[in-house]
């Protein structure tokens, strides 16, 4: 087949598959980012108008000899670039709420209370403390303010996507490398996640370092020994679904050593086996000293996940489908696929360090997106793998280049539009104009939606994220609020850690119980009311607070998907 006939295919293939996906867009039950809610929102006409220019300009670029020398920097930038495009994007899950509030506990009372008190003050529920530690450490050495957030979830993003072209470049080829790199592009629900202030992009990052490096290590030896016993380390102490991850260590330390045997190689199979026992011993020495200072925490969260998230995930699950279909390009799991029977053919023993976390994730039925980040990367290498085995440069960089731009087009104009249509947008705008006020301080009011699914005080934490004016909150009691679900309810709800959350005590403290008592009624204060619902009249004793205030502000975007809305108003 002629190269231009090759580019007339690749270009009609991949309008043809957004067509496909969208008339079956209902498949789709993914609990953020489902193509059905999504092109509700958003019309398909849009989206194919701006495909075709772009897929025409993506096999351009098959054509051209770009990146040249410099895959590691050309992927960087262009990952970097695209992911800064979401940096809009509101704080969608509200779990956000628990990191910002252990991050903000180490920005104002130090790392050493962070690390006395996290798990007992400081509620850790089944979180992992580095990336709250990381986060708090960031807003305490220079200021609290989401961006910092998202260029540090950011540059882990991009960073992520140079260790995947690395692992696949010392496994195979630079160029199987390249093409790993350029599928990590190739998944639009991967932008959504970034910008968020959670730990699923963070983690993917650690888990994909010590791949890296324990490859690395065990083919090289000297420093990169301790640099990968390091990286394990970060990585245990991250999130715990890494944990069960980190079993592809065995699986590479297995393989290196079948192939030292198979090809005799310079490196003793007892030399390889040595690197090993090191690198595992040193991790597990550190990562365990942690762990062992916090170990009744830590035995709670772990029965916590076995009785609790574990036995959910079943009901929280979505379709593979949603996943490898909708949430990653097609054309990803198809050469995904088509890798396995590549890697048979050519008997080659390196491919099951790609499979792996794909085989633990099928046979486990671990059936969410958000919990199967971490495999994206070796995913993609998987594809790059089936990729690789065809013949000809301009198809195989048509494909992969096309299958990213219809990617960032659909991540870009359909996804993010609609996440800036839904209610947890009034958030961040009640944020930014409350920014704008000349005061020192806000007093929030919350008013639950009955039958709510989600604590709305949970909804605290996320306004004060979005400001830098100091927040006051009238924290309440430790029992649960009359309008809280029943507890059976509560006990399998997939957000039951916001019924069990307690706002800290700074919102209640000092001048703020002061502010509490006056009313709102100090000079130089505001009072934000978040409600669950449009409220026509006020709790007389909201309207008390409010009513010597001559303005309001009303942030009211009401959307029709999720039930839990956050609606704002700002007296002032």
């Amino acid at each position: 087949m002629k190269k231009s006939t090759q580019l007339i295919v690749i270009f009609s293939l991949t309008i043809l598959t957004v067509l496909i996906l969208y008339a079956f867009r209902t498949f789709d039950d993914n609990r953020l980012m489902s193509w059905d809610w999504v092109f509700s929102v958003v019309s398909i006409r849009r989206i194919l108008l701006l495909l075709i220019p772009g897929s025409i300009a993506a096999l351009v670029l098959a054509k051209s000899q770009m990146p040249g020398d410099f895959p590691a920097p050309f992927l960087f930038v262009l990952s970097f670039a695209a992911a800064a495009l979401f940096w809009r994007e509101p704080e969608m899950i509200v779990d956000a709420s628990r990191y910002f509030t252990q991050a903000k506990h180490l920005e104002l009372y130090g790392a050493d209370y962070f690390l006395r008190e996290w798990g007992k003050t400081i509620e850790a529920w089944t979180d992992l403390p580095l990336m709250p530690f990381i986060y708090g450490l960031t807003f305490r050495c220079l200021v609290e303010a989401r961006i910092y957030v998202q260029i540090i979830n950011t540059l882990l993003f991009s960073f992520t996507v140079v260790l995947t072209y690395l692992t696949g470049k010392i496994l195979w080829d630079g160029e199987t490398g390249f093409f790993g790199g350029m599928f990590m592009l190739g998944i639009p629900y991967i932008f959504t996640q970034v910008p968020l202030m959670m730990t699923d992009t963070p983690a993917m990052f650690f888990f994909s370092l010590a791949v890296f490096t324990f490859i690395t290590a065990m083919q090289r030896g000297g420093l990169w020994v301790p640099a990968a016993s390091a990286a394990i380390s970060l990585a245990i102490l991250s999130k715990y679904s890494l944990w069960l991850m980190l079993s592809l260590l065995i699986v590479i330390a297995a393989v290196q050593l079948f192939q030292a045997y198979r090809d005799a190689e310079s490196i003793s199979p007892g030399g390889y086996c040595g690197r090993a026992v090191i690198i595992f011993l040193a991790a597990a020495c550190f990562a365990g000293f942690v762990l062992l200072l916090k170990h009744d925490v830590i035995a709670s969260q772990i029965g916590l996940l076995l009785t609790y998230q574990k036995p959910g995930l079943g009901r929280w699950g979505e379709r593979f489908v949603s996943m490898f279909c909708f949430q990653l390009h097609p054309v990803i799991t198809a050469f995904a696929a088509f890798s396995i029977y590549v890697a048979w053919r050519n008997k080659d023993p390196r491919y099951l360090i790609a499979s792996w976390l794909m085989l633990l994730i099928v046979v486990l039925q671990i059936k969410r997106s958000r919990y199967t980040i971490i495999a994206f990367p070796t995913f993609a290498l998987m594809a790059a793998y089936g990729l690789k085995a065809l013949d000809g440069r301009v198809l195989k960089r048509g494909i992969v280049f096309s299958a990213v731009v219809c990617s960032l087009t659909v991540a870009v104009f359909a996804y993010l539009p609609f996440l800036k249509q839904t209610s947890a947008q009034n958030l961040q705008l009640a944020g930014d104009f409350i920014d704008t006020l000349p005061i020192k301080a806000v007093e929030v009011v919350t008013l639950p939606r009955l039958g709510d699914d989600v604590n709305i005080a949970v909804s605290v934490p996320l306004l004060d994220l979005y400001t830098d004016k100091r927040i006051c909150y009238d924290n309440g009691s430790n029992v649960l609020p009359w309008y809280a679900p029943a507890p059976e309810k509560i006990a399998v709800s997939p957000l039951r850690f916001t019924w069990i959350y307690k706002n800290p005590d700074y919102y209640s403290s000092g001048d703020c119980r002061a502010l509490n008592a006056s009313g709102g009624t100090v000079p130089g204060t505001a009072v934000a009311v978040i409600s669950g619902e449009a409220v026509k009249d006020l709790p007389e004793g909201v309207a008390s607070k409010v009513r010597k205030y001559n303005n309001s502000k009303v942030f009211s975007i009401f959307d029709d998907i999720f039930y839990h809305q956050t609606l704002v108003t700002v007296y002032y």
